[in-house]
């Protein structure tokens, strides 16, 4: 039986030293990508403060020159607006003096035109009657 346990002994040993070597290797596996995640990290930082951030600042500068662009469009487009607007008013209040006009100075001549046709119609009647009893 001693030789069975030393045999045991033996092959425990190798696999305590297997184990031993196994969280070694694991542990350095964790440092290594630890490692790797910060350089990661630092080159991202650096890619950021490089690119990212400059681009941003002149994206956002074009975002606010086109702000600045739609508020001066809508401002325009009030103004604009507010002239049509106004310059209809006028036109239709021009469109109603020029009406009202035009019917004040033909009422007297389409006045004058029905009484000359009453008077013609009323002359041709009488002269038709006495024609007829002729």
């Amino acid at each position: 039986m001693t030789g069975n346990l030393d045999t045991t002994n033996l092959l425990l040993g190798i696999m305590a030293a297997v184990s031993v070597l196994e969280a070694l290797i694991v542990i350095g596996g964790g440092i290594a990508a630890f490692l790797a995640y910060r350089r990661v990290m630092d080159l991202l930082a650096g890619l950021e403060s490089r690119q990212v951030a400059p681009a941003m600042a002149r994206v956002n500068a074009i975002l606010d020159d086109a702000k600045a662009v739609s508020a001066k469009v809508r401002e325009e487009t009030e103004r604009v607006d507010h002239a049509i607007r106004t310059t209809m008013d006028r036109v239709d209040d021009t469109a109603d003096r020029v009406r009202s006009n035009v019917r004040a100075k033909t009422s007297r001549l389409v006045g004058f035109v029905r009484g000359a046709r009453v008077v013609i119609e009323s002359l041709l009647r009488t002269h038709q009657p006495n024609e007829s009893q002729t």
